[in-house]
């Protein structure tokens, strides 16, 4: 028997992955809130790997209850990641997810999900079984400019949408001017959260792929509102300026 795999988190995106891993013969252990994790690690000392797959909002409250025994095996898919998120478990494997899952839909790739770590093979075998492509990078300079790429396109569309509306496909043609400010205000912050400089015009080329990837995705989704909410307390905290953001506001 293959060994098992942890999905804690059984929401839309942890099924999925549950799902691929299933279908590649790996017997998959679901935590909910139901189920007592420290009992389930003294009875499962080592899978293959354990996938947290709860909203960016709850990832550092689970990060903090995970058995010691698992930490080196973690594998995180939060949007909105950036490495100091995960600091004090410098093993994990992380997915920059590039697929879309919908309550009554099957899953939509807009382009394959870039990891990095470990588990990033074993996360490939396990989508491809469902059709769904991973890319495994080679360092942590390719995964910092993929999840920034990542940050890029969902605070833009989502922030910017929040005054336009719309698609990401109508948000580049008709309203370039407001993204292409929301995004100088989106690099801004993440170069203050890494401590990186980034070449803006190759995240800018990487998001409008992303945005051609499925120009008829909705901009704005129910997160919009908090994302801006945190985007500007986080550059408050820096003490960066986001003109964009904050007349969005």
């Amino acid at each position: 028997m293959k060994q098992p795999v942890v999905v804690i988190g059984m929401g839309e995106m942890g099924s999925v992955f549950a799902r691929g891993f299933l279908r590649s013969g790996h017997p998959v252990y679901p935590v909910t809130r139901d189920v007592d994790i420290v009992e389930l690690a003294n009875h499962l000392a080592d899978p293959l790997l354990v996938l947290v797959a709860v909203g960016e909002a709850a990832l550092q409250d689970v990060l903090k209850t995970i058995p010691s025994a698992w930490t080196d095996r973690l594998v995180l898919l939060q949007n909105e990641l950036l490495p100091r998120d995960w600091s004090d478990y410098p093993e994990s494997t992380v997915i920059s997810v590039w697929f879309e899952k919908k309550k009554g839909q099957d899953s939509k790739v807009i382009l394959p999900s870039p990891a990095f770590g470990k588990m990033a093979q074993a996360l490939k075998e396990a989508m491809g079984t469902i059709d769904i492509p991973v890319r495994v990078l080679e360092n942590d300079e390719q995964l910092l400019f993929e999840l920034v790429v990542k940050n890029l396109y969902i605070l833009t569309s989502n922030i910017a949408g929040l005054k336009t509306g719309g698609t990401v496909g109508e948000l580049w043609s008709e309203h370039k001017d407001i993204a292409s400010a929301v995004v100088e205000d989106v690099i801004s912050l993440q170069q203050a959260l890494t401590g990186e400089s980034f070449d803006k015009q190759a995240l800018i080329d990487a998001m409008v792929v992303a945005f051609n990837g499925d120009p008829e995705h909705k901009c704005m989704g129910r997160s919009a509102p908090a994302r801006l909410e945190r985007a500007l307390k986080l550059g408050q905290e820096l003490g960066i300026d986001l003109p964009a953001l904050e007349k969005i506001q």
